[in-house]
């Protein structure tokens, strides 16, 4: 049995997945009513289900999960005796952050330089596609030999839990004999990859308080205690002059020993500007796979603009912390509040409240499953072999579909490689890889129906 029928067909599929592609990023699916309405997200899930019934699943559902959001779930019968399949993606997506930064609208799927943009194209709208796209070009030749069950989340970048509390209410819902999770990405573009490893990661809100009311920094200032300037010095203690993770008694010294990332790639890829240093200790793969890393992703302070001669009374941040294979998020989520609390200068009250949590994620790169799609993606990627990578970033469903169905093999993929510049403005995806990666999801799901045969 050759390829060349399911690249053929993948390959005449490409305009119309263009054309899906672009109503589905048009949804400002952002889950958070802070931000966008809630109805973007609600029309966004009624598009996905109305898809998957367009596709013949079955028992196409609409799930009202414990964080106020929706995912879709559908089942698609194959042939007696057939494994079962689960297929992962999420439709929700990132905030576009500066509108005013991108080049075209991101609500707006745009072609440019070869590629396609929009916020969610890649990560993981896009993965949502290729899954449709796979199991069409199945259908179109010879049918779907497994059963297949979809999941499309409606929570996955809040980090809310919502789907992860469903399952664990319904555990015979999810529960395959392979998990595909596409919301990965090849380590670059033309190179395919399955993701090992996961950091898992933990939110916090900090706020500091000092005074009663702001106050004249000139009457004050030098004596009053600056709830400002009381975080700055609190969030600097959780790096050290290299910038290395520095929350006590978190461990930062593992090693990655794997496939490493070349410094001057990375560089690229990360577009750090000239004369500009990274930080931390080791290699960039430790430093990104295997190792906690702590951002503030988030100030409450006044904005330049507008801003007075005063001394602030509070302050609040938002503090992420990654937390690598073979940590607990749980004790990192405890070391990083005990750290918070007791680094807070000048006596300054400290609340911390926890906003969101997931633990890390270690996949089985020897079992069977990824023999077939090892031996898949050599086909839909002429002349280069599977790599396997880790991923700084964290999908906290692995590890509770994991707990839930400790015998499923769980594989990684999918469409964000570094160019997709996933969670920034300008976000994309390459329909190359679009098409090469449906093409290797379609041959897996024969390979693997084959090696269950018997």
């Amino acid at each position: 049995m050759t390829a060349r029928p399911i690249s053929e067909t993948v390959a005449s599929l490409m305009p119309r997945a263009r054309t899906e592609l672009a109503e589905l990023v048009a949804f400002q699916s952002v889950a958070d009513p802070a931000q966008f309405p809630k109805s973007e997200c609600e029309a966004a899930a009624g598009w996905v289900a109305d898809a998957l019934r367009a596709e013949g699943f079955q028992d196409v559902a609409l799930l009202d999960t414990p964080d106020g959001t929706q995912s879709v779930y559908g089942f698609l019968p194959g042939p007696a005796d057939a494994p079962t399949v689960l297929l992962y993606a999420h439709y929700d997506v990132q905030p576009p952050l500066d509108e005013s930064a991108w080049l075209s609208p991101p609500f707006e799927l745009t072609e440019r330089d070869g590629r396609w943009f929009g916020r969610g194209a890649a990560d993981c709208k896009g993965g949502f596609i290729m899954h449709l796209l796979a199991l069409r070009a199945l259908k179109a030749n010879g049918g779907v030999p497994v059963s297949v069950k979809v999941i499309a989340e409606g929570s996955e970048e809040q980090g809310t839990g919502g789907l992860e509390r469903y399952a664990e209410a319904h555990p015979e819902l999810l529960a395959a004999d392979t998990i595909v999770i596409g919301d990965t990405g090849n380590f670059r573009v033309g190179l395919p990859t399955v993701t090992a490893t996961l950091r898992g990661m933990t939110m916090l809100r900090v706020k500091l308080d000092t005074l009663e009311g702001n106050l004249h920094s000139g009457q004050f200032g030098g004596a009053a205690p600056d709830a400002l300037a009381a975080m700055i010095q609190l969030l600097a203690s959780l790096r050290a002059e290299d910038g290395t993770t520095t929350v006590d008694g978190l461990t930062a010294d593992a090693e990655w020993d794997g496939l490493q990332y070349p410094e001057a790639e990375f560089r690229k890829d990360a577009k750090v500007l000239d004369g500009v240093e990274l930080i931390g200790a080791g290699t960039v793969a430790d430093r990104i796979w295997a190792r906690p890393a702590v951002t503030v992703i988030g100030i409450d302070c006044p904005p330049v603009v507008g801003a007075t001669p005063s001394l602030q009374a509070s302050a609040r941040a938002q503090v992420s912390l990654r937390v690598p294979p073979g940590q607990d998020a749980v004790k990192a989520t405890e070391l990083l509040t005990a750290h918070l609390e007791s680094h807070a200068p000048w006596g300054a009250r400290v609340t911390v409240e926890q906003v969101g949590q997931g633990q890390p994620f270690r996949a089985d790169t020897t079992s069977p499953a990824y023999t077939s799609m090892a031996d898949a993606m050599r086909v839909a990627y002429p002349g280069e072999e599977m790599q396997s990578s880790g991923m700084g970033g964290s999908i906290p469903l692995c590890n509770t579909l994991a707990n839930l169905y400790p015998e499923a093999e769980i594989l990684l993929i999918g469409l964000s490689e570094p160019e997709a510049q996933i969670h920034a403005v300008n976000e994309s995806v390459s329909p190359a890889e679009l098409e090469r990666l449906s093409v290797a999801e379609a041959l897996f799901l024969r390979n693997y129906a084959e090696s269950k045969k018997g």
